[in-house]
């Protein structure tokens, strides 16, 4: 097996809520010409269904290994790095990137984990909650007077752009680290208790806390956090809610 190859399997396609079978066979077809073969199916409408296996055409096997999954956050909880394909919106607080970009970053990611590239529905895409639980989003640039893309066709795409990548450039071996990066289950849960600490402490004041949260999220990102530096902030918040209900027993 390459290097290409070995690197390939670090990167699986999630395709979250998908409606039509037919396109979940497309998905699989595209990806396996372009050396993909983890598939990851969350909460599909009608799957297994026999119009999946025809248009798969020869990708049936992605389909019978597929994994299937109740919600996003389970179907990515092991993943480094999480990138939502998505129409570019401006009210998302996600940074943009195309299709090369994102898959530079993804085959840059694997040497420190498993990496997912995210699909939403074919009407409405990834709900707000859902690209919450992504590092960026992904656009791709299409002719803005007809920008209705197929699912399997965006698969595609981004396939693509992940094949030239990781063929063009093997990616960099990991840097010497102490401890693994945190996997985003790990991360989720750190932010599920920051946002119960900072309710507790009274932070937000009346105002509305989903607006800190996206900033904090964005901040603790960036930051590239790995095991032990979650486990340190997550004994911060619980001293800081310990100290809480003190304050709060005091009062009373």
């Amino acid at each position: 097996m390459d290097s290409a190859a070995r690197t390939a399997e670090r990167i699986r396609i999630v395709l979250v809520g998908t409606q039509h079978p037919g396109n979940i066979g497309a998905a699989a077809r595209a990806m396996k010409t372009m050396g993909l073969s983890r598939l990851a199916l969350v909460a599909p409408l009608r799957f297994p269904h026999a119009d999946a296996e025809a248009m798969a055409a020869g990708a049936g096997d992605l389909l019978v290994q597929a994994q299937r999954f109740d919600d996003l956050a389970a179907a990515v909880a092991d993943c480094r790095l999480v990138l939502g394909c998505t129409a570019r919106d401006r009210r998302i607080a996600l940074e943009q990137l195309r299709p090369r970009q994102a898959a530079e970053r993804a085959a840059a990611a694997t040497p420190e984990g498993e990496v997912a590239l995210v699909f939403g529905r074919e009407r409405t895409g990834l709900e707000n909650e859902e690209l919450q639980l992504c590092h960026a989003a992904v656009h791709i640039p299409a002719n803005p007077d007809y920008s209705s893309l197929n699912l399997a066709a965006a698969v595609q795409v981004l396939a693509y752009e992940i094949r030239l990548a990781l063929l063009e450039t093997a990616p960099d071996p990991a840097p010497a680290r102490g401890q693994p990066p945190a996997s985003h289950a790990e991360l989720e849960g750190f932010f599920a208790q920051l946002a119960e600490t900072l309710d507790a402490i009274d932070f937000h004041k009346g105002r509305t806390p989903e607006t800190a949260m996206r900033k904090l999220r964005r901040l603790f990102l960036r930051s590239d956090l790995d095991a032990r530096e979650v486990r340190l902030l997550r004994g911060v918040l619980a001293d800081a809610q310990r100290m809480a209900r003190l304050a709060a027993g005091r009062r009373e």
